[in-house]
């Protein structure tokens, strides 16, 4: 027969032993009366277990920062006839007009006196030596010239002979867009910044502040004129017109123009002008200070 204490000894190791195996030593201590009954222990499989790690958090990954300056493909207007995708300088527009702030109908620049142009194709050289000339800055025209980088992409410097017959087009006698015409006419102190795909309205803004507008137009702002890609030694595109031009915009009214071409003088629909302009993408020079 097995004595109580046996039995209570025999019920506490079953007890241990589901709690726990290390608790069993002792029960088998007290079965053979080498220890004391231990006191109440209370021991969980928790305790013997490893705890199950917590997952790890998810962390949307950071998209990277924009390219800064970078060469982007943007397409032509809405409208263009080419509807191609020029490789160029994001174009910047100019502030939006203020709310409440209303173009007047009318509106022309007085002072703006213009020259003829020296050779064949200086006509970006000599509307620069002008325009400047109104801001009140002195530049010789065919210094002006001197200092254009040479290239054969009109974006980026002068392309062909100055003396060169008007009417062709890139890797010809040409000339050079507002690009590098506005970066050289800042160099001189002048503030100006070249546009492209600029709205009617911020040069009826410029004109209406007393500023004149540099245009890029085709032949002497006349309607019929075409454009053409081009494609440079080096791959790049950009869009060229034939007789590829710049006058100075110096009025407006509701539905007129009043152009400085050179020394000459006049007024022309705005139909006309606008369709003259958009051969070259709308591209002009607007003073960038004060």
């Amino acid at each position: 027969m097995v004595s109580m204490r046996g039995r209570k000894a025999g019920a506490l190791l079953l007890m241990l032993v589901a709690n726990g195996g290390v608790a069993a030593v002792f029960a088998v201590s007290v079965l053979a009366n080498q220890l004391p009954p231990p006191m109440p222990l209370l021991v969980t499989a928790a305790l013997f277990s490893s705890p199950t790690p917590a997952p790890p958090a998810i962390v949307a990954p950071t998209p990277p920062p924009p390219p800064v300056n970078s060469v982007v493909a943007i397409p032509t207007p809405t409208g263009d006839a080419l509807g191609i995708l020029i490789e160029e300088a994001a174009p910047t527009q100019p502030d939006p007009a203020p709310a409440g702030d209303i173009v007047p109908e009318a509106a022309v620049v007085s002072g703006v006196v213009g020259h003829k142009q020296s050779r064949p194709l200086s006509c970006e050289s000599r509307s620069a030596a002008d325009w400047a000339a109104f801001f009140g800055a002195a530049i010789d025209e065919l210094e002006f010239l001197g200092n254009l980088p040479a290239s054969d992409d009109p974006d980026r410097g002068f392309v062909g002979d100055v003396n060169g017959a008007w009417g062709q087009t890139p890797p010809n006698a040409y000339g050079v867009h507002a690009g590098p015409v506005a970066r050289l006419l800042t160099a001189y102190g002048v503030p100006a910044e070249a546009q492209r795909y600029i709205k009617w309205e911020l040069v009826q803004r410029e004109i209406a502040a007393g500023r004149p507008v540099i245009a890029w137009v085709a032949g002497h702002v006349e309607v019929g004129h075409t454009s053409q890609v081009y494609t440079a030694a080096d791959g790049r595109q950009t869009v060229v017109a034939a007789f590829e031009h710049t006058v100075i915009v110096v009025g407006y009214t509701a539905d007129t123009v009043t152009i400085l071409d050179g020394a000459q003088q006049y007024t022309r629909s705005l139909a006309t002008f606008l369709d003259a302009w958009a051969a070259l993408r709308n591209m002009a020079i607007i003073y960038d200070g004060p």
